[in-house]
C-alpha cells in the first residue's frame, strides 16, 4: 500500500507538472483557446440572444425534433460554416478560483496515477518494462475514448496536443512508476 501511495504523489505531482508545462510554456492547445480581433462584437451577440449558459451547435436543432428534422437541417447546412460554443455567464478568474482549481486538478491526478498503481500492484512480478507500458497504454486509452473521439464527432483543434500530452505525461510518469512499482522491497 506504500509502495502505491507514494508511487501515486510522486507520479501524480510528475503527471501534473508535464501537462502544466503542455498548456504554458509549450503553449500547446493554443488552438482552441485563440484570439479573434472580433471577440467583442461576438460576445455582445452571444450576451444578447443566449438565455443560459451552456455548450451549443449551430447549426442544430432545437431537442425532440424528428430524424426528418434533423436531416433536413443537416443537408440544408452541408459544406457551410458552423460552430461549437461553451458560453458561460460570468468570467472568474480570480487567485482563490485558480488555486482551487490547481488543487483539484493535482488531487485528482494524484488518484488517477493511485489507479495505475493499484493495477500494477496486482502484478505477480512488475517489471519496468509492464509497467512502463501499463502507463502508456493507459494514456492512449484515455486519449482514444474523450480527445481522439471529440475530434471525430467535433474536429476538435487541440487533438494532436492531447496526443502528445498521452504520450509525454504518462510516459514521464510510466518511467517514474515503472521504476518505483518494479523495486524489490
Amino acid at each position: 500500500m506504500k509502495r502505491s501511495i507514494v508511487g501515486a504523489i510522486v507520479g501524480g505531482f510528475l503527471f501534473f507538472i508535464c501537462q502544466s508545462i503542455s498548456w504554458t510554456v509549450l503553449d500547446l492547445h493554443r488552438p482552441v483557446e485563440d484570439y479573434t480581433p472580433g471577440q467583442d462584437t461576438i460576445m455582445k451577440v452571444l450576451n444578447s440572444t443566449l438565455t443560459q449558459e451552456g455548450g451549443y451547435l449551430l447549426p442544430s436543432v432545437p431537442k425532440g425534433s424528428t430524424t426528418d428534422q434533423m436531416m433536413k437541417n443537416g443537408e440544408a447546412n452541408m459544406g457551410k460554416p458552423w460552430a461549437s460554443i461553451q458560453y458561460h455567464k460570468s468570467f472568474a478568474t480570480d487567485m482563490n478560483r485558480m488555486y482551487m482549481n490547481m488543487g483539484k486538478g493535482l488531487l485528482l491526478t494524484i488518484v488517477m496515477i493511485w489507479l495505475v498503481c493499484w493495477i500494477t500492484g496486482k502484478f505477480a512480478r512488475p517489471s519496468f518494462a509492464n509497467v512502463f507500458l501499463t502507463s502508456l497504454f493507459m494514456g492512449l486509452v484515455v486519449y482514444i475514448n474523450i480527445p481522439y473521439n471529440a475530434y471525430i464527432w467535433y474536429q476538435i483543434f487541440d487533438a494532436k496536443a492531447y496526443l502528445i500530452d498521452a504520450l509525454l505525461c504518462w510516459g514521464v510518469t510510466g518511467i517514474w512508476l515503472g521504476w518505483w512499482m518494479s523495486r524489490r522491497s
